[in-house]
């Protein structure tokens, strides 16, 4: 029980209370702002270098799964999910999914830090600028939206986020009004998060230098910290999104990422 009720959970519960909103309110999953902080605390923490992003991809996509349903709970209630689009997407994003989780047990944390230190100040640039790709088509049929869920599970799955930062951009350009991207960004995360989290798990199995308690390269003191606040602030998040623009925290957002990215960037190199 101690391994759990200490001064880093409660740590784990202000995070999953941030993180839960900004699910909810931007259908991004939180893994952009959770992985950052989660590689924060866990260097304070004095967890094993060789494993530390493993652990913590692994543990920020299994937190999702809980937000995922709580978001997606609030923008289904205001009909704002395109069930359809989930339904043909899901299939691509399992495959997706367990590719990432592979090549991610492959890597070492050197590279998997730097290659999310990259994706973040893209993401932060993208919000900064509100770069979108141009409304210039419909959705495709089965075959292309199972090929798109493809990539967006192994991306997802090698940045430890539910995915918004992929598949928002992707139903933006296929002309689909702006709540329903987010609802049905928000309803992909839980898929993503659940396949990912399956193969976290058997990739991580019996791997050495993984911080205890763990189930594969989950660590599940954050997991339960986390999951707890995030689900009851992701709907406040979600119900804000349908009443309020967004423009102005995404710019707010982006440069506290840029913030986390330097962060991280700076951890990496000094070790």
């Amino acid at each position: 029980m101690t391994d759990f009720i200490n001064i880093w959970f409660l740590a784990y519960l202000a995070l999953g209370a941030g993180v839960g909103f900004l699910a909810g309110l931007l259908g991004i999953g939180g893994g952009m702002v959770m992985v950052p902080f989660l590689s924060i605390i866990f260097l304070a923490q004095g967890f094993p270098f060789e494993t530390k992003m493993q652990v913590i991809l692994a543990t920020s996509m299994a937190t999702i799964i809980f937000t995922a349903i709580s978001s997606v709970r609030t923008h289904q209630s205001k009909g704002a999910v395109n069930w359809a689009v989930v339904a043909a997407m899901a299939p691509g994003i399992l495959l997706g999914a367990f590719i990432g989780t592979k090549v991610v047990s492959l890597l070492s944390t050197h590279f998997l830090a730097i290659f999310f230190t990259v994706f973040l100040f893209y993401t932060a640039t993208q919000m900064l600028l509100n770069i979108k790709p141009k409304a210039s088509r419909t959705l495709p049929g089965k075959t292309g939206l199972f090929g798109a869920g493809g990539v967006v599970g192994m991306l997802s799955a090698m940045v430890g986020a539910g995915g918004g930062f992929f598949s928002v951009p992707f139903l933006s350009w296929c002309n689909v009004v702006m709540h329903t991207v987010v609802g049905t960004s928000a309803a992909l995360g839980f898929p993503i998060a659940l396949f990912t989290t399956f193969g976290n798990v058997f990739n991580g199995w019996g791997a050495a230098n993984v911080p205890t308690p763990s189930i594969g390269f989950v660590y599940l003191p954050a997991l339960v910290g986390i999951s707890i606040t995030s689900v009851l602030t992701a709907p406040f998040g979600a119900r804000l999104a349908h009443r309020l623009p967004v423009a102005t925290l995404k710019r707010i957002m982006a440069f506290l990422l840029y913030l986390l990215a330097l962060k991280m960037l700076h951890g990496v190199l000094t070790q």
